[in-house]
């Protein structure tokens, strides 16, 4: 792989982002396909987010990927966003056509076909959901209009993001045949009854992440059973405390690592109108 004087360049920002594996990915891809582009990372300090956005709009770059916690806040850079993406309120990825630059939201899509890798289905069962934020909006939106029947959003009544769990809520009640429910995480009990009668947990919260990996999403763990998959978008580490506890329990469990592959894949094809070559990248850098 050679950089020559026509190289674009896509890349990833937000903070952190040093641990992504976002760039071997990419840069695999660009290779087997033989396309003259490198994608990069740039951790990006929330105050510097508009300076960041301008700089790639002036170097005419392929694209970007936004990760937390940019993905709502990018929006108001941008010149137009797609209506799935303005559905679910955020943004992962950016595509520039001649310097105006689009969002699009690939996270569901990605997630949803993660959960097929580990043998699970949403039409399956109810759903309980941790987080209200950019991904979580992902998740919940498309699995409602992939057919969950029934979605609890596990949020704190006292946190910032439970007006956007209340509006998720509505949002997809009213636009779905879904039902769903906001629950407060600060009540065990009403958070433990909606487990034992579901049958996915999705930890879609930075909870549990690199470097704090011994938090945990949930302050009780007892109710956790063995007919629930658990599954956790967090990829560093691959097994979070909540997988390993889950584990424990006898719980299907998979984490975010396929969830990045298949939204990379989707905003791959966005940028170059080009099918990611998933099998060999999964095979090199997922197994």
């Amino acid at each position: 792989m050679e950089i020559t004087g026509h190289t674009r360049l896509a890349c990833l920002i937000g903070s952190p982002v040093a641990h992504s594996i976002s760039p071997m990915m990419h840069n695999e891809a660009f290779r087997l396909l033989d396309l003259d582009a490198v994608y990069l990372c740039f951790d990006t300090k929330d105050k510097d987010l508009g300076t960041m956005i301008r700089a790639l709009r002036d170097m005419n770059v392929l694209g970007f990927n936004v990760t937390m916690p940019d993905k709502e806040r990018v929006m108001e850079y941008l010149d137009e966003i797609s209506p799935a993406a303005q559905m679910i309120g955020a943004v992962n990825t950016v595509k520039n056509e001649n310097g105006r630059l689009i969002g699009y939201n690939t996270d569901g899509e990605g997630y949803l076909r993660s959960l097929e890798d580990v043998g699970y289905d949403v039409t399956s069962g109810d759903m309980c959901l941790l987080g209200a934020g950019g991904a979580a909006s992902s998740i919940a939106i498309q699995a409602a209009l992939s057919g969950v029947p029934v979605l609890h959003i596990l949020n704190r009544k006292n946190g910032r993001s439970y007006p956007n769990a209340m509006r998720l809520a509505d949002q997809i009640n009213a636009g779905t045949g879904c039902h769903a429910d906001v629950v407060d995480l600060n009540d065990a009990e009403a958070v433990c009854s909606c487990i034992k009668t579901s049958t996915l947990l999705t930890n879609a919260t930075s909870v549990g992440m690199a470097p704090h990996t011994d938090a945990v999403p949930l302050t009780d763990l007892s109710c956790l059973h063995p007919g629930l998959t658990v599954s956790d978008i967090i990829y560093n580490p691959r097994r979070t405390r909540l997988l390993i506890e889950a584990e424990k329990i006898g719980c299907r469990t998979g984490n975010g690592l396929y969830m990045l592959l298949y939204q990379g894949a989707a905003a791959f094809h966005i940028w170059t109108g080009q099918d990611m070559p998933i099998e060999p990248i999964r095979a090199k850098y997922f197994c």
